[in-house]
């Protein structure tokens, strides 16, 4: 040991003090590689300010985003049993569940609110991927039908972000059954002549895009969104052809008429905002006026 590393570096830390620097500093962009101040990664609601990359968004932090002044009310959604299968892969599905609640705070694959979208009342439904894959189980398929009777009961459009890579396969054909039964949640908005709208997000897949995902009366997405049913490499494989290049991406299928509009983040609130007035000219929902106070006369 050098009198450098026994004395002087001692000195300069007492000196200068230990700062600790938080882990979460710096984040990395998945598709450019660079590495973004975290803080300035969450004012651009998570877009990459080198490469325009839209990164996946935590469930809670999209409904903040989509309302009006970040204001919301959450609904319980309906409670289905927990492990209809008694299902086992390397660990049960119990503990998946409880690993998953855990991690997320959330108790399933999808969150319900409703609120005001550029004024106007809304109803939305945000599918979290970081929940087992955003995966749709009997609780999303209720939670569906959830939301759809909420919009009817309110008279409001129905919004949905999907983000999901199918059905869970923990639940087996109670998972498959849930595709009619989110059809059955779309019906009820078409038969009230209610606005349906679906925000395609990365990635949108399985069983959720052969579903509602592709029933509603306008599709959004993000830009660079994947979205499809089987995955590119088992398409590949069956038809014994080389896909084209940015085949499933969003802007493909802009391009071939399955997607109506791609938009970035940030302008996502206003365009819902627009469509919903289109679609659904009700009366915009305002602040009640402030009272003035009343004057005593001398």
């Amino acid at each position: 040991m050098s009198w450098l590393t026994e004395y002087v570096r001692p000195r300069i830390r007492s000196l200068i003090g230990s700062r600790e620097v938080p882990e979460n500093l710096w984040s990395q962009c998945p598709s450019c590689q660079q590495m973004i101040f975290t803080k300035e990664l969450e004012k651009s609601l998570r877009v990459c300010s080198h490469c325009g990359f839209h990164m996946r968004l935590p469930a809670a932090e999209r409904l903040e985003w989509t309302f009006d002044d970040g204001q919301f009310t959450r609904i319980e959604l309906p409670k289905v049993p927990a492990d209809p299968l008694g299902f086992r892969d390397s660990k049960r599905y119990t503990d998946r569940l409880k690993e998953a609640r855990l991690k997320t705070g959330l108790d399933d694959a999808l969150l319900v609110a409703h609120g005001t979208i550029a004024g106007r009342k809304a109803v939305v439904a945000v599918m979290a991927f970081d929940f087992m894959g955003g995966s749709m189980g009997a609780a999303v398929g209720e939670g569906l039908v959830a939301a759809a009777k909420l919009a009817v009961l309110q008279d409001a459009p129905l919004v949905v972000f999907t983000a999901s890579g199918g059905a869970r396969m923990q639940e087996g054909a109670v998972s498959l059954m849930q595709m009619p039964r989110s059809t059955i949640a779309a019906l009820m908005l078409k038969d009230a002549k209610l606005p349906f709208l679906v925000v395609l997000t990365d990635p949108t897949t399985g069983g959720v895009t052969a579903s509602f995902a592709m029933l509603g009366d306008i599709h959004i997405s993000e830009p660079g969104a994947m979205i499809g049913f089987a995955g590119a490499r088992v398409i590949e494989q069956t038809v014994r052809e080389t896909l084209p290049e940015g085949f499933q991406r969003a802007e493909y299928l802009l391009a071939h008429g399955i997607v109506d509009m791609v938009v970035p983040r940030a302008e996502l609130p206003a365009t819902l905002g627009r469509i919903i007035s289109l679609l659904h000219p009700t009366k915009v929902v305002e602040a009640p006026p402030e009272t003035e106070p009343e004057t005593v006369a001398a």
